[in-house]
């Protein structure tokens, strides 16, 4: 994320995104100089956090790569998250590639 993050920099740097991560995450994308405002740790509740921003209209895109070839003990709270997005049709990334599309056509409706 935090590769990511920092090659799309150019995309992120307009003045109407905010970037919101989770705690973990978050601390690094702000260790190369990116800000963002941070959430709880996933595990803790980050992702809940995230999701409840969601479903008050407050966060209009998510980006939430995870590892698909391992488990992840928070696993109820990311499908959560996936369904909250899916409710209220907020567009949703998994992976890299999704990402940059949403990304380029968040730079097209400029």
């Amino acid at each position: 994320m935090v590769q990511f993050i920092n090659k799309n920099k150019h995309l992120l740097a307009k003045e109407n995104i905010r970037l919101i991560a989770t705690g973990t995450t978050g601390s690094k994308v702000e260790a190369v100089g990116i800000k963002v405002r941070k959430m709880l740790s996933g595990p803790l509740g980050g992702d809940a956090q995230i999701a409840a921003r969601v479903a008050e209209g407050k966060t209009k895109m998510v980006l939430f790569f995870k590892d698909p070839n391992s488990s992840h003990a928070h696993e109820p709270d990311i499908s959560m998250l996936i369904r909250i997005c899916d409710v209220h049709n907020v567009p949703l990334a998994t992976n890299e590639a999704t990402a940059q599309l949403l990304l380029l056509g968040l730079d097209e409706m400029k």
